[in-house]
């Protein structure tokens, strides 16, 4: 230093010194599985220290900046230029390519793909031509065989037409007749015989007829050759004016070639500078660093060491918080429907009963077997549904759910049970026309049923089945229909659930879900009311909430909730819902049953 003062003299080696001194000094480390880096500067100078690594960090943000906006800028611009000059190339290529179209009146057909999967255009004289040419090589043929029958037919009556005419034919069979009548005359009498003499002219009569019909024939023939020469001659006439057409047009069109080719060869550059351009438009980010400084260098107060009192403390607080706010979560969040009293509670629905979830075997099966827990849940169902209508349990009802797979289907064919084995006639029908199952309970097809009546077919009794192992009538859902709400609509289910009624004592109707489907609410709409089953632990009360909603903007009438594949052992009272169904069913069964 002079006088206080670097002089400029040195500032090349001062500069090296530096350089020095932060590649010695100065360390760059990443961070493991991040993109962070630490800058890191060791000397004996804290404040020093700090400001180095500030000022590494903001120059270096500073030049990866600059380059990055200058590259990209530079080539934006370019390519802008680029393409500003390549679409005006397009577009005179285009004009010129239409201008010399319209002056040489070149009309090609639009482009069709080629054996080899390119496509090329079509002119319409080219196209004009190959007709013709096949037209007239199918000329030649007639002509050739035309040609043939007339040469044939040079020896008169020796042609193939004239032998396979059925009059020439006739009328030679019948000179040959009486030719052999005159020749037996002839061996008796003279030939100034009157009737010798009448036959003979019989005979003179019958060649002058034969030999007429044969120049008929051979005129035919004659003109027939005639007409396929003259059509030859002037299909071949016309090809040669479209080949001296085609061969004109060739010539003409080797420069609108040329000009097709410039206009395309202009439109792929301009489409390659188009995209270049949006890619720089959008990578890299103009203008945008991805570089930045997450934590500007300090100065170190203290030497930093973990404070484990203090780290213990603040993690405890913060466990026991987010376990609090992590449990508060879940049960706001458990929205399923698990204990029968929370059909009641949650949803606002009387409680029918409760269905247990049946393991190992069917749900028919299951009814089968009446001193299955299946059966005793349904008979139980049964007889809160005797308290729901003045007049005992509804003659209509319909049982739907918010979703598929929640129990529905069985409920239908288990209150159809139950109330066909308590001395009833009742009719189970598969309104779900869009999903039906009835018909394979009962082993039947599905190609007549409830849509069938619907659309018009009154005969009620053929669309009908007999299960007989569950002493009930059914009726399928029939054919799928394009639209099975249309069907609804009309008054065709009315009609049909009061004819049902002068037969049966009960009708019940497996209904579709609810949920983004309008086939539930119109079916119930027809009936007394609604059954509705709810899947345990298997659905969010919201939603059902919103299917009864839906329900109730129909003004249809819910007699009660099902909750159907009930297990106790999930339920939230524990023990409670144990004791109930499979009372008497096993050894503990069996020693309370003794009290």
């Amino acid at each position: 230093m002079m006088n206080g003062r670097y002089p400029a003299a040195g500032r090349a080696t001062r500069q090296r010194i530096a350089g020095e001194v932060l590649r010695e000094h100065l360390s760059v480390v990443p961070t493991r599985l991040s993109r962070l880096v630490n800058i890191r500067f060791t000397s004996s100078d804290a404040e020093f220290s700090a400001k180095v690594v500030n000022a590494w960090s903001d120059a270096f943000i500073q030049t990866n900046l600059e380059r990055k906006v200058q590259a990209t800028s530079y080539g934006r611009n370019l390519l802008q230029r680029q393409l500003a000059q390549q679409k005006e190339r397009l577009d005179e290529s285009q004009r010129q390519l239409v201008a010399y179209a319209s002056q040489e009146r070149i009309i090609n057909l639009p482009a069709q793909q080629n054996g080899d999967g390119s496509t090329s255009e079509r002119s319409i004289v080219a196209d004009e031509l190959a007709s013709l040419n096949a037209a007239l090589s199918q000329a030649t043929a007639e002509r050739i065989a035309a040609e043939a029958r007339y040469r044939e037919g040079g020896a008169r009556g020796a042609s193939s037409e004239a032998l396979r005419n059925q009059a020439i034919n006739t009328l030679r069979q019948r000179r040959a007749e009486l030719a052999a009548e005159y020749q037996k005359l002839m061996t008796q009498f003279e030939p100034q015989y009157p009737a010798a003499r009448a036959l003979k002219s019989q005979i003179d009569q019958l060649d002058r007829s034969i030999s007429s019909e044969e120049r008929r024939v051979s005129g035919s023939i004659e003109t027939d050759y005639r007409g396929a020469v003259e059509r030859e001659r002037a299909l071949k006439e016309r090809v040669e004016q479209l080949k001296g057409s085609y061969l004109d047009l060739r010539r003409r069109s080797i420069q609108y070639n040329i000009f097709q080719q410039e206009v395309d060869t202009n439109r792929a550059l301009y489409e390659g500078l188009l995209q270049r351009f949006k890619e720089i438009g959008v990578a890299g980010g103009v203008g945008v660093n991805n570089v930045s400084v997450v934590d500007q260098a300090d100065v170190p107060q203290r030497p930093s060491s973990p404070r484990l009192i203090l780290n213990l403390a603040i993690a405890l607080l913060a466990g026991l918080g987010l376990g609090a706010a992590l449990a508060l979560a879940l049960e706001q969040m458990d929205e399923a429907i698990a204990d029968p009293d929370e059909i009641e509670r949650r949803l606002g629905l009387p409680l029918l009963g409760s269905v247990p979830k049946v393991e190992g075997v069917t749900p028919r099966a299951a009814l089968l077997d009446r001193k299955s827990e299946l059966v005793d849940a349904y008979l139980a169902i049964q007889t809160n549904l005797a308290f729901t209508t003045e007049h005992g349990v509804p003659r209509s009802l319909s049982v739907t759910s918010t979703r598929p797979a929640e129990g529905k289907s069985t409920t239908s064919l288990a209150l159809a049970t139950m109330l066909a084995r308590s001395g009833k006639r009742v009719i189970l029908i598969d309104g779900d026309m869009r999903s039906p199952s009835v018909h394979h309970l009962g082993g039947v097809a599905n190609d007549r049923g409830l849509s069938n009546f619907l659309a018009g077919q009154d005969d009620i009794h053929s669309l009908i089945f007999e299960m007989d192992d569950l002493k009930l009538a059914a009726m399928a859902a029939g054919p799928v229909p394009p639209n099975a709400a249309e069907l609804l609509t009309g008054h065709r289910l009315s009609l049909l659930i009061e004819r049902l009624h002068e037969h049966f004592d009960h009708i019940v109707i497996d209904s579709p879900p609810v949920m983004g489907l309008a086939d539930a609410p119109l079916i119930a709409s027809r009936v007394e009311g609604i059954v509705y089953t709810v899947e345990s632990h298997g659905i969010r009360s919201t939603l059902v909430k919103t299917a009864l909603a839906r329900l109730a903007a129909a003004n249809a009438h819910i007699f009660g909730g099902v909750l159907t594949k009930f297990e106790a052992r999930k339920s939230h009272f524990g023990y409670g819902y144990d004791y109930g169904y499979g009372y008497g069913r096993d050894g503990g069964a069996e020693s309370k049953g003794q009290r």
